[in-house]
Protein backbone atom coordinates (compact mmCIF):
# COMPACT_ATOMS: atom_id res chain seq x y z
CA UNK A 1 0.00 0.00 0.00
CA UNK A 2 0.98 3.73 -0.21
CA UNK A 3 3.99 4.81 2.61
CA UNK A 4 3.36 7.80 4.20
CA UNK A 5 4.42 11.30 1.94
CA UNK A 6 7.34 12.71 2.03
CA UNK A 7 6.80 15.96 -0.28
CA UNK A 8 3.86 17.01 -2.12
CA UNK A 9 5.43 18.68 -5.00
CA UNK A 10 6.41 17.25 -7.93
CA UNK A 11 9.44 18.67 -9.74
CA UNK A 12 8.98 21.44 -12.27
CA UNK A 13 12.10 20.79 -14.17
CA UNK A 14 10.65 17.36 -15.72
CA UNK A 15 7.07 16.43 -16.95
CA UNK A 16 5.85 13.27 -16.26
CA UNK A 17 3.41 11.68 -18.54
CA UNK A 18 0.16 10.12 -17.37
CA UNK A 19 -2.45 7.95 -18.39
CA UNK A 20 -5.63 7.11 -16.71
CA UNK A 21 -7.72 4.14 -18.21
CA UNK A 22 -11.00 4.04 -16.75
CA UNK A 23 -13.91 3.09 -18.44
CA UNK A 24 -16.74 4.34 -15.66
CA UNK A 25 -16.67 7.92 -16.37
CA UNK A 26 -17.16 9.17 -13.18
CA UNK A 27 -14.34 6.76 -11.14
CA UNK A 28 -11.96 8.26 -13.76
CA UNK A 29 -12.74 11.75 -13.64
CA UNK A 30 -12.48 11.98 -9.79
CA UNK A 31 -8.52 10.19 -10.07
CA UNK A 32 -8.36 13.17 -12.63
CA UNK A 33 -9.36 15.61 -11.03
CA UNK A 34 -7.08 14.38 -8.05
CA UNK A 35 -3.82 14.52 -10.05
CA UNK A 36 -4.68 17.38 -12.96
CA UNK A 37 -3.56 20.23 -10.99
CA UNK A 38 -0.16 19.07 -9.49
CA UNK A 39 2.33 20.71 -10.85
CA UNK A 40 5.03 18.48 -13.70
CA UNK A 41 1.99 16.15 -15.21
CA UNK A 42 1.17 15.50 -18.31
CA UNK A 43 -2.28 13.91 -17.95
CA UNK A 44 -4.37 12.08 -20.65
CA UNK A 45 -7.66 10.52 -19.62
CA UNK A 46 -8.83 6.67 -22.26
CA UNK A 47 -12.44 6.54 -21.74
CA UNK A 48 -12.47 2.60 -22.89
CA UNK A 49 -10.28 -0.38 -22.71
CA UNK A 50 -8.92 -1.31 -26.17
CA UNK A 51 -10.08 -4.55 -27.65
CA UNK A 52 -6.83 -5.79 -28.55
CA UNK A 53 -4.67 -6.61 -25.72
CA UNK A 54 -1.51 -7.45 -27.35
CA UNK A 55 -0.90 -3.68 -29.02
CA UNK A 56 -1.76 -2.25 -25.45
CA UNK A 57 1.11 -2.46 -23.15
CA UNK A 58 3.88 -1.74 -25.85
CA UNK A 59 2.25 1.83 -26.62
CA UNK A 60 1.59 2.84 -22.78
CA UNK A 61 5.04 1.76 -22.33
CA UNK A 62 6.60 4.07 -24.93
CA UNK A 63 3.99 6.96 -24.31
CA UNK A 64 3.59 7.30 -20.21
CA UNK A 65 5.80 6.61 -17.55
CA UNK A 66 2.90 5.79 -15.34
CA UNK A 67 -0.17 4.23 -16.06
CA UNK A 68 -3.45 4.31 -13.62
CA UNK A 69 -6.02 1.57 -14.13
CA UNK A 70 -9.83 1.22 -13.33
CA UNK A 71 -9.99 -2.22 -11.71
CA UNK A 72 -13.54 -2.57 -10.99
CA UNK A 73 -14.95 -2.03 -14.93
CA UNK A 74 -13.13 -5.46 -16.17
CA UNK A 75 -10.91 -6.53 -13.38
CA UNK A 76 -9.74 -9.93 -15.56
CA UNK A 77 -8.56 -7.46 -18.31
CA UNK A 78 -7.00 -4.80 -15.99
CA UNK A 79 -5.74 -8.06 -14.48
CA UNK A 80 -3.85 -8.87 -17.77
CA UNK A 81 -3.14 -5.18 -19.22
CA UNK A 82 -0.90 -5.12 -15.53
CA UNK A 83 0.62 -8.01 -15.74
CA UNK A 84 1.82 -6.99 -19.15
CA UNK A 85 2.95 -3.22 -18.43
CA UNK A 86 4.75 -5.03 -14.89
CA UNK A 87 6.78 -7.56 -17.12
CA UNK A 88 8.59 -4.60 -19.11
CA UNK A 89 9.38 -2.94 -15.62
CA UNK A 90 9.46 0.40 -17.96
CA UNK A 91 5.90 1.99 -16.43
CA UNK A 92 5.19 2.47 -13.15
CA UNK A 93 2.16 1.12 -12.89
CA UNK A 94 -1.07 2.39 -10.22
CA UNK A 95 -4.28 0.67 -9.78
CA UNK A 96 -7.87 2.68 -8.29
CA UNK A 97 -10.84 0.99 -7.15
CA UNK A 98 -14.34 1.96 -5.35
CA UNK A 99 -13.88 -1.39 -3.30
CA UNK A 100 -12.21 -1.63 0.12
CA UNK A 101 -11.50 -4.99 -1.03
CA UNK A 102 -8.10 -5.94 0.01
CA UNK A 103 -7.86 -9.18 -1.49
CA UNK A 104 -8.10 -7.82 -4.71
CA UNK A 105 -5.23 -5.29 -3.50
CA UNK A 106 -3.03 -7.97 -2.97
CA UNK A 107 -3.66 -9.77 -5.85
CA UNK A 108 -2.89 -6.41 -8.40
CA UNK A 109 0.17 -5.76 -6.14
CA UNK A 110 1.92 -9.03 -6.58
CA UNK A 111 0.95 -8.58 -10.45
CA UNK A 112 3.12 -5.72 -10.01
CA UNK A 113 0.89 -2.60 -9.37
CA UNK A 114 3.30 -0.04 -7.46
CA UNK A 115 0.33 1.81 -5.94
CA UNK A 116 -3.33 0.79 -5.32
CA UNK A 117 -5.60 3.23 -4.22
CA UNK A 118 -9.33 3.22 -3.14
CA UNK A 119 -11.88 5.97 -3.15
CA UNK A 120 -12.64 8.56 -1.79
CA UNK A 121 -8.86 9.36 -2.69
CA UNK A 122 -6.70 10.43 0.34
CA UNK A 123 -4.63 13.44 -1.44
CA UNK A 124 -1.97 12.41 0.57
CA UNK A 125 -1.52 9.61 -0.51
CA UNK A 126 -1.90 10.72 -4.52
CA UNK A 127 1.02 13.01 -3.29
CA UNK A 128 3.07 10.50 -2.16
CA UNK A 129 2.62 8.37 -4.87
CA UNK A 130 3.09 11.07 -7.52
CA UNK A 131 6.49 11.65 -5.61
CA UNK A 132 7.76 7.86 -5.96
CA UNK A 133 6.87 7.63 -9.73
CA UNK A 134 8.91 10.91 -10.36
CA UNK A 135 11.93 9.83 -8.45
CA UNK A 136 11.57 5.99 -9.63
CA UNK A 137 11.24 7.34 -13.08
CA UNK A 138 13.13 5.29 -15.75
CA UNK A 139 15.22 6.05 -18.87
CA UNK A 140 13.50 5.12 -22.62
CA UNK A 141 14.05 1.48 -23.59
CA UNK A 142 16.85 1.21 -26.42
CA UNK A 143 16.22 2.81 -29.67
CA UNK A 144 16.81 -0.59 -31.59
CA UNK A 145 13.61 -1.58 -29.87
CA UNK A 146 15.56 -4.37 -27.86
CA UNK A 147 14.77 -5.18 -24.56
CA UNK A 148 16.38 -3.81 -21.60
CA UNK A 149 18.57 -6.37 -19.70
CA UNK A 150 16.87 -8.75 -16.68
CA UNK A 151 18.70 -7.62 -13.15
CA UNK A 152 19.82 -9.92 -10.48
CA UNK A 153 21.25 -8.57 -7.42
CA UNK A 154 22.44 -10.74 -5.11
CA UNK A 155 22.22 -9.08 -1.04
CA UNK A 156 23.87 -10.52 1.89
CA UNK A 157 22.06 -9.99 5.34
CA UNK A 158 25.52 -10.21 6.86
CA UNK A 159 28.74 -10.22 5.46
CA UNK A 160 30.39 -14.05 5.37
CA UNK A 161 27.45 -15.40 4.39
CA UNK A 162 28.56 -16.36 0.86
CA UNK A 163 26.99 -13.48 -1.66
CA UNK A 164 30.21 -13.33 -3.93
CA UNK A 165 30.39 -17.18 -4.29
CA UNK A 166 26.55 -17.66 -4.57
CA UNK A 167 26.45 -14.58 -7.39
CA UNK A 168 30.09 -15.71 -9.51
CA UNK A 169 28.89 -19.34 -9.88
CA UNK A 170 25.25 -18.15 -10.51
CA UNK A 171 26.35 -15.94 -13.22
CA UNK A 172 28.58 -18.85 -14.66
CA UNK A 173 25.84 -21.14 -14.68
CA UNK A 174 23.35 -18.98 -16.90
CA UNK A 175 26.49 -18.29 -19.34
CA UNK A 176 27.04 -21.69 -19.52
CA UNK A 177 22.95 -22.70 -19.21
CA UNK A 178 21.87 -20.36 -21.93
CA UNK A 179 23.31 -18.39 -25.18
CA UNK A 180 22.75 -15.15 -23.97
CA UNK A 181 25.27 -12.16 -23.52
CA UNK A 182 25.81 -11.63 -19.49
CA UNK A 183 27.51 -9.52 -17.34
CA UNK A 184 28.58 -10.08 -13.71
CA UNK A 185 29.81 -6.89 -11.88
CA UNK A 186 31.35 -7.20 -8.45
CA UNK A 187 30.64 -3.97 -5.72
CA UNK A 188 32.73 -5.26 -3.80
CA UNK A 189 34.56 -2.15 -2.60
CA UNK A 190 37.43 -1.37 -2.15
CA UNK A 191 38.64 -5.10 -2.53
CA UNK A 192 35.84 -7.21 -4.11
CA UNK A 193 36.30 -11.58 -4.85
CA UNK A 194 34.55 -12.01 -7.47
CA UNK A 195 37.71 -12.53 -10.13
CA UNK A 196 39.46 -15.23 -7.62
CA UNK A 197 36.03 -17.12 -7.35
CA UNK A 198 36.02 -17.62 -10.90
CA UNK A 199 40.23 -18.12 -11.13
CA UNK A 200 40.33 -15.49 -13.85
CA UNK A 201 43.33 -12.52 -13.92
CA UNK A 202 41.92 -8.84 -14.71
CA UNK A 203 43.60 -5.59 -15.97
CA UNK A 204 40.88 -3.25 -15.49
CA UNK A 205 38.40 -2.59 -12.69
CA UNK A 206 34.87 -1.04 -12.31
CA UNK A 207 36.29 1.78 -10.38
CA UNK A 208 37.10 3.84 -13.92
CA UNK A 209 33.48 3.51 -14.22
CA UNK A 210 32.96 4.38 -10.59
CA UNK A 211 34.75 7.62 -11.49
CA UNK A 212 33.76 8.81 -14.23
CA UNK A 213 30.33 7.65 -15.12
CA UNK A 214 29.15 11.24 -17.27
CA UNK A 215 31.83 9.10 -19.46
CA UNK A 216 31.00 6.11 -19.45
CA UNK A 217 29.58 4.33 -22.47
CA UNK A 218 29.30 0.81 -24.57
CA UNK A 219 32.70 1.43 -25.77
CA UNK A 220 34.40 2.58 -22.43
CA UNK A 221 32.64 -0.30 -20.73
CA UNK A 222 34.21 -2.97 -23.70
CA UNK A 223 38.10 -2.17 -22.28
CA UNK A 224 37.23 -2.64 -18.30
CA UNK A 225 35.37 -6.11 -19.02
CA UNK A 226 37.15 -9.27 -18.60
CA UNK A 227 36.48 -12.47 -19.87
CA UNK A 228 35.82 -15.82 -18.36
CA UNK A 229 36.72 -18.90 -20.76
CA UNK A 230 32.58 -19.49 -20.49
CA UNK A 231 31.80 -16.44 -22.62
CA UNK A 232 30.85 -14.57 -19.10
CA UNK A 233 31.93 -10.74 -18.79
CA UNK A 234 33.15 -9.94 -15.71
CA UNK A 235 33.42 -6.21 -14.54
CA UNK A 236 35.83 -6.49 -11.31
CA UNK A 237 36.36 -5.03 -8.32
CA UNK A 238 39.83 -3.10 -7.85
CA UNK A 239 42.98 -5.38 -7.23
CA UNK A 240 44.40 -2.66 -5.01
CA UNK A 241 42.92 -0.66 -2.51
CA UNK A 242 40.64 2.73 -3.89
CA UNK A 243 39.06 5.62 -2.66
CA UNK A 244 36.71 5.66 -5.59
CA UNK A 245 33.30 5.27 -3.96
CA UNK A 246 30.05 3.40 -5.45
CA UNK A 247 27.65 6.70 -5.13
CA UNK A 248 24.30 6.29 -6.51
CA UNK A 249 24.58 8.47 -9.69
CA UNK A 250 27.16 6.03 -10.67
CA UNK A 251 25.51 3.02 -9.94
CA UNK A 252 22.57 4.43 -11.96
CA UNK A 253 24.61 5.22 -14.87
CA UNK A 254 25.98 1.83 -14.90
CA UNK A 255 23.08 -0.09 -15.16
CA UNK A 256 21.50 1.56 -17.69
CA UNK A 257 25.02 1.26 -19.49
CA UNK A 258 24.93 -2.41 -19.34
CA UNK A 259 21.62 -3.21 -19.15
CA UNK A 260 21.03 -1.65 -22.80
CA UNK A 261 23.81 -4.03 -23.88
CA UNK A 262 23.56 -7.52 -21.92
CA UNK A 263 20.67 -9.87 -21.59
CA UNK A 264 21.15 -10.27 -18.05
CA UNK A 265 23.53 -8.22 -15.85
CA UNK A 266 24.20 -10.04 -12.25
CA UNK A 267 25.64 -7.70 -9.03
CA UNK A 268 27.45 -9.20 -6.45
CA UNK A 269 26.19 -6.11 -3.86
CA UNK A 270 27.82 -7.46 -0.79
CA UNK A 271 25.66 -6.11 2.27
CA UNK A 272 25.61 -2.87 0.59
CA UNK A 273 22.12 -1.26 1.51
CA UNK A 274 23.91 2.56 1.65
CA UNK A 275 22.37 2.07 -2.40
CA UNK A 276 19.11 1.32 -1.66
CA UNK A 277 18.13 4.24 -3.20
CA UNK A 278 19.84 3.56 -6.14
CA UNK A 279 18.11 1.34 -9.48
CA UNK A 280 20.47 -1.24 -8.05
CA UNK A 281 17.08 -2.03 -6.34
CA UNK A 282 14.12 -1.16 -8.23
CA UNK A 283 11.16 -3.44 -8.40
CA UNK A 284 11.55 -4.59 -11.89
CA UNK A 285 14.64 -6.73 -10.42
CA UNK A 286 15.01 -9.62 -8.75
CA UNK A 287 16.35 -9.63 -5.49
CA UNK A 288 18.36 -12.40 -4.17
CA UNK A 289 18.69 -11.49 0.02
CA UNK A 290 21.30 -14.04 1.04
CA UNK A 291 21.19 -15.55 4.48
CA UNK A 292 21.82 -18.47 7.00
CA UNK A 293 20.58 -20.37 9.63
CA UNK A 294 21.03 -18.32 12.87
CA UNK A 295 19.61 -15.96 15.21
CA UNK A 296 22.10 -13.15 14.02
CA UNK A 297 21.38 -13.50 10.09
CA UNK A 298 17.94 -14.22 10.39
CA UNK A 299 17.50 -11.02 12.70
CA UNK A 300 19.33 -9.12 10.29
CA UNK A 301 17.27 -10.48 7.11
CA UNK A 302 14.09 -9.70 9.04
CA UNK A 303 15.02 -6.26 10.01
CA UNK A 304 16.01 -5.62 5.82
CA UNK A 305 12.94 -7.44 4.55
CA UNK A 306 10.64 -5.30 6.76
CA UNK A 307 12.24 -2.25 6.61
CA UNK A 308 13.48 -2.42 2.45
CA UNK A 309 11.29 -5.70 1.12
CA UNK A 310 8.02 -5.49 2.68
CA UNK A 311 5.81 -4.67 -1.02
CA UNK A 312 7.98 -7.28 -3.09
CA UNK A 313 6.45 -10.44 -3.62
CA UNK A 314 8.11 -13.14 -6.41
CA UNK A 315 11.00 -10.31 -7.20
CA UNK A 316 12.12 -10.85 -3.60
CA UNK A 317 13.77 -14.17 -3.40
CA UNK A 318 14.92 -15.86 0.08
CA UNK A 319 18.60 -17.97 -0.24
CA UNK A 320 19.71 -19.75 2.54
CA UNK A 321 23.20 -20.74 2.16
CA UNK A 322 25.08 -23.69 3.86
CA UNK A 323 21.48 -25.45 4.64
CA UNK A 324 22.46 -28.49 6.85
CA UNK A 325 19.11 -30.33 7.25
CA UNK A 326 20.89 -32.92 9.59
CA UNK A 327 21.49 -30.13 12.58
CA UNK A 328 19.17 -27.30 11.61
CA UNK A 329 17.81 -25.39 14.89
CA UNK A 330 15.11 -24.51 13.36
CA UNK A 331 12.57 -26.24 11.10
CA UNK A 332 11.39 -24.45 7.87
CA UNK A 333 7.56 -22.86 9.67
CA UNK A 334 10.35 -21.12 12.11
CA UNK A 335 12.43 -19.76 9.81
CA UNK A 336 9.32 -18.55 7.04
CA UNK A 337 8.20 -16.49 10.34
CA UNK A 338 11.33 -15.30 11.44
CA UNK A 339 11.69 -14.02 7.79
CA UNK A 340 7.91 -13.26 7.07
CA UNK A 341 7.89 -15.30 4.26
CA UNK A 342 8.83 -18.75 3.14
CA UNK A 343 12.88 -19.14 1.68
CA UNK A 344 12.72 -19.93 -2.31
CA UNK A 345 16.28 -21.54 -2.30
CA UNK A 346 18.55 -23.60 -0.12
CA UNK A 347 21.52 -24.29 -0.68
CA UNK A 348 23.39 -27.25 0.69
CA UNK A 349 25.86 -26.99 3.16
CA UNK A 350 28.49 -29.31 1.23
CA UNK A 351 32.10 -28.93 2.84
CA UNK A 352 33.71 -31.82 0.69
CA UNK A 353 32.81 -29.66 -2.52
CA UNK A 354 33.11 -26.15 -1.18
CA UNK A 355 36.93 -27.60 -0.18
CA UNK A 356 37.74 -29.12 -3.35
CA UNK A 357 37.02 -25.64 -5.60
CA UNK A 358 39.01 -24.19 -3.01
CA UNK A 359 42.22 -25.99 -3.51
CA UNK A 360 41.80 -26.74 -7.11
CA UNK A 361 40.62 -22.72 -8.02
CA UNK A 362 37.48 -24.00 -9.91
CA UNK A 363 34.23 -22.76 -9.29
CA UNK A 364 31.79 -24.12 -7.67
CA UNK A 365 29.30 -25.20 -10.56
CA UNK A 366 31.88 -26.81 -12.22
CA UNK A 367 32.02 -29.77 -9.91
CA UNK A 368 28.98 -32.45 -9.39
CA UNK A 369 26.96 -31.71 -6.38
CA UNK A 370 24.60 -30.80 -4.96
CA UNK A 371 25.67 -27.22 -4.20
CA UNK A 372 25.97 -26.69 -8.02
CA UNK A 373 22.86 -28.87 -8.80
CA UNK A 374 21.36 -26.08 -6.63
CA UNK A 375 23.09 -23.33 -8.03
CA UNK A 376 22.65 -24.42 -11.69
CA UNK A 377 18.64 -24.81 -11.03
CA UNK A 378 18.24 -20.91 -9.35
CA UNK A 379 20.06 -19.85 -12.77
CA UNK A 380 17.49 -21.78 -15.01
CA UNK A 381 14.45 -21.15 -13.40
CA UNK A 382 16.15 -17.15 -13.74
CA UNK A 383 16.51 -17.52 -17.37
CA UNK A 384 12.84 -18.75 -17.85
CA UNK A 385 13.24 -23.20 -17.41
CA UNK A 386 11.12 -23.38 -14.76
CA UNK A 387 11.35 -26.62 -12.39
CA UNK A 388 8.40 -27.53 -10.52
CA UNK A 389 7.41 -25.89 -6.88
CA UNK A 390 6.82 -27.31 -3.59
CA UNK A 391 3.77 -25.22 -2.56
CA UNK A 392 3.22 -26.46 0.41
CA UNK A 393 6.31 -25.50 1.94
CA UNK A 394 7.43 -22.56 -0.18
CA UNK A 395 10.85 -24.27 -1.58
CA UNK A 396 12.01 -25.05 -4.88
CA UNK A 397 12.55 -28.52 -5.19
CA UNK A 398 16.32 -28.30 -6.40
CA UNK A 399 17.55 -32.39 -6.65
CA UNK A 400 15.71 -34.40 -9.42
Amino acid sequence: MPQGPRDSVIPHETTLTVAILGPDEQRRKVVASAISKRPGLKVHEFSSFPPRLEDLPQMLAQAYEVVIIDVDSDPDYAFALVESLCGSGRTYVMAYSASADMKRAVQFMRAGVREFFTLPLDPAEVSAALMRASTRRVEPPPQDGRKIGKLFVFLGSKGGCGVTTLASNFALALAQETDSAILLIDLGLPLGDVAINLGIKTEYSIATALEKPNRLDANLLSTLVSKHSSGLSVLPAPTDLTDVQATTEAVDKLLKVTRDIYDYVVVDAGSRIDLMDSSLFEESGIIYLVTQVGISEMRTANRMIVKYFAQRDENLQIVINRYKTSDAVFDEAQIAKALTRHAQWKIPDDYAAARRTRETASPMVMTDSEISQAIRLMAKTAAGMLPERNEKKGFFSFLR
